[in-house]
């Protein structure tokens, strides 16, 4: 029958890297078919795959071979014999768990077909060594002879046809031993060549292991390096935190200043429309002021008018009357004068306050 496939799947192919053994390098440039193949005449199942003309994959399966699942699409098993390790990436990851358990399966099938096979050697050996002991042949020319009691109560010379049938049967028992003597030897050499090819494949395991631990130590460095490496992002991720925190803190800040920018452009905008108005307020200040010194011009000719009429009232005591009545007169229009100038006063002092 040869091999038959079992279990059929997609993948992507990777090997390890031969000289750093940390990188992976990609075996096929997209998925391919990878296949668990069984050997019904041998008991061996191996995993195949073939990308176009070119096999990236023969891996045998031992009972040693450990499958494992590094994430929750991608995984990976050690194959000693080929000295690489071989890496599967999955569309999914019901088809990583699928081929694990398959992989699982397959394992122990072969750890049985090696016991099954052990088993048979053994039993090969204690036959071999019991038909050294005795031979089959003796037991049965002595069922066919007779024994030697039996001998005694047939000492009758024998007949041809009994001689005949002693001859026959002689003939049939030389064949069967000369039978089971050449089947033993190639069943005695099949077991030593299997001897020999698990003896190799010991050696093999014990030069492959130290490989191995170097391997593993150096893992052991790297996890330790990247432990210290997450530790020391996290690190800076706080840190990162705490500036965004501070960002955030300085953006809320900006946003107030901005707005106060705003307000202030506003009261300089209204500042700017009140000096607009200062040369308006400039002009009734002069004209205010050309106001002021005419009253105080007319105040003082009024002055000398008083002591004019003052000097009048001495000599004239007899106008005294009609002068009181225009003095009257004379003081109410000084009055409204004196109003009037108290007003433009008051409006220079506001006008002062204002600027």
């Amino acid at each position: 029958m040869g091999e038959q496939p079992i279990f059929t799947t997609r993948a992507h192919v990777f090997q390890i890297d031969p000289t750093t053994k940390k990188n992976w390098v990609p075996a096929s440039k997209q998925a391919v078919t990878v296949s668990y193949f069984n050997d019904s005449t041998r008991n061996s199942f191996r995993i195949i795959s073939v990308d176009g003309s070119k096999v990236i994959i023969n891996s045998t399966i031992t009972p040693n071979m450990n499958f494992t699942k590094t994430s929750q699409k991608f995984g990976q098993w050690a194959d000693s014999r080929a000295n690489t390790v071989f890496g599967l990436g999955f569309a999914s990851e019901q088809h990583l768990s699928k081929f694990a358990e398959k992989f699982q399966e397959v394992k122990e099938a072969a750890k049985l077909a090696r016991e099954k096979s052990q088993e048979n050697m053994e039993t090969s050996s204690n036959q071999s060594q019991e038909s050294g002991r005795e031979t089959p042949v003796a037991n049965l020319v002595s069922s066919l002879n007779g024994t030697d009691d039996e001998k005694i109560f047939h000492d009758d010379p024998e007949t041809p046809v009994q001689k005949s049938e002693n001859d026959l049967l002689k003939s049939v028992v030389d064949q069967r031993i000369h039978v089971d003597s050449r089947k033993l030897e190639t069943e005695l050499k099949t077991l030593k060549e299997s001897n020999a090819r698990l003896v190799d494949a010991l050696q093999e395991a014990n030069s492959n292991t130290d490989g191995w631990k170097s391997q593993v130590s150096k893992c052991q460095e790297e996890n330790t390096e990247l432990r210290k490496r997450v530790s020391e992002l996290e690190v800076r991720c706080q840190e990162v935190n705490v500036e965004r925190e501070r960002n955030a803190q300085l953006t809320v800040r900006i946003h107030e200043l901005e707005a106060n920018l705003q307000d202030k452009q506003q009261e300089l905008e209204n500042l700017r429309k009140q000096a607009e108005i200062i040369p308006q307020l400039m002009a009734e200040c002069e004209s205010l002021t050309a106001k002021l010194q005419a009253a105080e011009v007319t105040n003082r000719d009024m002055s000398e008018n008083m002591k004019l009429l003052q000097a009048e009232i001495d000599t004239n005591q007899q106008k005294e009357r009609t002068m009181k009545m225009e003095l009257k007169k004379f003081m109410d229009v000084l009055d409204g004068k004196i109003d009037e100038l108290h007003e433009v006063r008051q409006g220079m002092s506001k006008l002062g306050i204002n600027n």
